[in-house]
């Protein structure tokens, strides 16, 4: 989502380039050759300290301007996404973590993801790392680790928008593709938005024609790629503005199902319920830049989730 990751586990292209070109708009490279005047035997000018501070000089910021065609393209995607009662998908997220020698190193997990509006919720996680199953029904959500066979299991909000917010807040659980199943995806990504651009057309994403657009939000650089003729969602790649490393995150969603038959006990899990419990709480610090979204959607005063 969402895409958080963060993102992206960007979700995105980076934010730098998601929402740096999803929720931002084109990218310019600009490359400057000095050529000294004169031939083989010319004499190079001493540099002087005047010289040194107009190369250190910065470059003037850009204008923030919200594009209309990058703008319709993105309400054109929340609005296919919108309309869905239910989807599935698989969404796939690489994100960068600091190494010892400087360079990041990338890690990738796997998500197969079924949502059924306006309160159920599967995510079934793989990848470098310990597996993970969340399951929610619209009355309780489900942290569960097969690995070590535990549950954390706790009460939820009615809506999938409060419950992402619920999870978020009470166990540090952040999906990068939130932005794609809450209720009003546009929604969420239009506070705080700052720019917009559309970058062009690339036919190498997800096996079809996408539209590029960047965007710039009060968090995040964003570059998304929406299918020209269906208008879903392929790739994001996105940059958080509060990291000081600006690590790429990104996602790859794939196997899109809009509206597909979902088996009523798609939400719960037998071996979860029957695995030992454990708190519903966080175990480590969230994503480095991940927010939580806003439940615009979700009814005042919802009751956090509680730990059983």
């Amino acid at each position: 989502m969402t895409g958080t990751a963060r993102e992206v586990e960007s979700g995105l292209p980076s934010r730098a380039a998601i929402r740096c070109v999803s929720r931002g708009g084109t990218l310019l490279l600009a490359v400057v050759v000095l050529l000294g005047a004169g031939g083989a035997g010319a004499q190079q000018a001493p540099r002087t300290r005047h010289a040194s501070k107009q190369v250190k000089a910065a470059a003037p910021a850009p204008e923030m301007v919200l594009e209309p065609k990058a703008i319709d393209l993105l309400k054109a995607a929340s609005a296919r996404l919108a309309a869905a009662r239910s989807m599935r998908f698989n969404a796939v997220v690489s994100y960068e973590n600091p190494s010892l020698f400087g360079p990041p190193l990338i890690y990738t997990t796997k998500s197969d993801v079924v949502v059924q509006r306006p309160d159920k919720l599967r995510v079934i996680t793989s990848g470098d790392g310990p597996p993970s199953e969340f399951y929610y029904d619209g009355k309780i959500m489900m942290a569960f680790a097969p690995a070590e066979n535990l549950v954390a299991v706790a009460d939820a909000p009615p809506t999938i928008d409060a419950a992402l917010q619920a999870a978020f807040d009470s166990a540090a659980i952040y999906f990068p593709f939130s932005d794609v199943i809450v209720a009003d995806p546009y929604g969420d990504i239009a506070d705080g938005l700052r720019a917009a651009f559309y970058v062009g057309q690339s036919g190498v994403v997800g096996d079809t024609t996408t539209d590029i657009v960047a965007y710039v939000s009060d968090d995040v650089f964003v570059q998304i790629w929406i299918g020209a003729d269906d208008k879903l969602p392929r790739r994001f790649r996105a940059v958080f503005a509060d990291d000081p490393l600006k690590l790429r995150h990104e996602m790859e969603i794939t196997n899109w199902q809009l509206d597909p038959a979902v088996a009523a006990d798609a939400f719960v899990s037998a071996k979860a319920q029957s695995a030992g419990r454990m708190a519903f709480a966080a175990p480590a610090p969230p994503p480095k830049g991940a927010k939580p979204l806003k439940a615009k959607s979700a009814a005042a005063g919802q009751p956090a989730a509680k730990s059983n």
